[in-house]
């Protein structure tokens, strides 16, 4: 099983903190992957989930382990080919660049998937179980609890 932080937030949601470049980094060096969000606009990568907010280096975002969620489709198409990301708004079900199926909170899980936020939907353990990954607030409080199932 794959852990992805989401935002970089490994024990809990850091708003402050998430989407910045330190705090990816530190998740990254704990060995968990991390989803991230980033925008293309005025020839400059951008982190933030609402709205583009701190400058990135594109190098930055070559970078094992990231899971990058494109928040336009400027970033889509740039990142398509070098990284493992994708775009979605709403979507039930969206593919990533590497074929993995990423799926929104609280929809049906499917064999192989990623699990999106599962903390806030009442999945069994079962059905976490048959998940490539899982992508939290909480990645070590949930690896405990599937590990030791």
């Amino acid at each position: 099983m794959i852990y992805i932080a989401h935002r970089g937030n490994i024990y809990e949601k850091k708003p402050d903190q998430e989407n910045t470049p330190e705090y990816i980094s530190i998740a990254l060096k704990s060995e968990i992957n991390v989803e991230i969000d980033v925008w293309f606009m005025h020839g400059t990568f951008f982190l933030g989930h609402d709205n583009p907010q701190t400058p990135v280096n594109e190098n930055f975002l070559y970078q094992d382990g990231l899971w990058i969620h494109a928040k336009n489709v400027e970033a889509l198409n740039l990142l398509k080919n070098k990284c493992n990301c994708f775009f979605h708004d709403h979507d039930d079900y969206t593919l990533t660049s590497k074929n993995y199926i990423w799926v929104y909170p609280g929809k049906p899980l499917v064999s192989g998937c990623v699990a999106v936020l599962p903390e806030t939907v009442n999945y069994s353990d079962e059905d976490l179980k048959k998940c490539y990954a899982i992508c939290s607030d909480n990645v070590l409080g949930l690896y405990d609890k599937i590990n030791n199932i």
